[in-house]
């Protein structure tokens, strides 16, 4: 009777592994957009953090003031950052909840 209990616990965890791997290969597909104020710069990345698309409106270019693009860079970058790690919590965190992790 033991057997049988521990056959049916090991297809609900091999269904849930690759419901999970479904579920991380989706996540690393998604792209996020993350914004400096005003959509100065906008970068993609992809949910496996690969940067995809950098645009840079042409008012925030100025050889002058090099810093406020490059502080522009890096708000954008952090936002998009913020939003992969959100949604991969969402998503993923529920595979991981009451295990420690």
């Amino acid at each position: 009777m033991m057997g049988g209990n521990m056959q049916g616990m090991m297809k609900q965890m091999q269904k849930m592994q690759k419901q999970m791997q479904s579920e991380q290969a989706e996540l690393e597909a998604t792209e996020f957009v993350g914004v400096a104020p005003s959509d100065l710069v906008k970068v993609t990345f992809t949910g496996d953090r690969k940067l995809k698309d950098v645009v840079i409106a042409p008012t925030i270019v100025d050889p002058d003031d090099v810093d406020t693009l490059q502080d522009m860079l890096v708000v954008a970058v952090n936002d998009a950052m913020a939003k992969i790690d959100d949604q991969t919590a969402q998503t993923m965190g529920k595979y991981t909840r009451g295990l420690g992790f």
